[in-house]
Parts: C-alpha cells; structure tokens; sequence
C-alpha cells in the first residue's frame, strides 16, 4: 500500500490538470472545522480511502478519481529529483591476441 500525496491542501482548480496520472484521485475532508482537498496518488483507490480515513475518521468526506488522463508509467512527478544517468562502461577492444 503506497499512498503519495501530490497536493495538500489546495485548490480543487489544481486536479483540473489533464496532465495527472490517471490514478491521481480528489480527497475532501474536514480537518479543525475548515474543508480541504488533497490530490493523491496510490495502486488503488482502496489504499487512498484506507489512508485517509485511518488519518481524519469522521472528517473524511469524498474521494473521487481527477481529470488526469496520462498513463501512470509514463508520467513524471514534478515533486519527485530525477534519477541519475548511469555511466556507460567501456567496451574491451577488440584487438586481441589470436
């Protein structure tokens, strides 16, 4: 179960977005009176709903899947560094003893 959140506390404006993975979901929920809403993504809803509800309870309200509609392999998290490249090795020469 892995839960990334990309948004805290934003605006629902934000998961307009048709550049979010498709497994990107709206969470609202009520946290110290005030409603917020939270862009997260996780494998499944499930693993969203079980992560919000076990945090706010009674504050949760909805989740629902955003506008997104890039393929999850193939987005990249603006959030998240960039791997580093790794070094090409040499090839041995071919110019061996025969």
């Amino acid at each position: 179960m892995t839960v990334t959140v990309l948004h805290e506390k934003c605006d629902l404006k934000v998961a307009d977005n048709k550049e979010l993975p498709y497994s990107a979901y709206i969470i609202q929920y009520e946290h110290e009176g005030t409603i917020h809403h939270d862009i997260a993504l996780g494998d499944k809803g499930v693993d969203i709903f079980d992560h919000y509800y076990d945090k706010y309870k009674k504050g949760f309200k909805w989740l629902k899947q955003s506008q997104g509609l890039v393929s999850p392999k193939l987005w990249n998290n603006p959030n998240q560094p960039e791997k580093p490249k790794r070094k090409k090795r040499k090839k041995p020469s071919a110019q061996g003893e025969i």
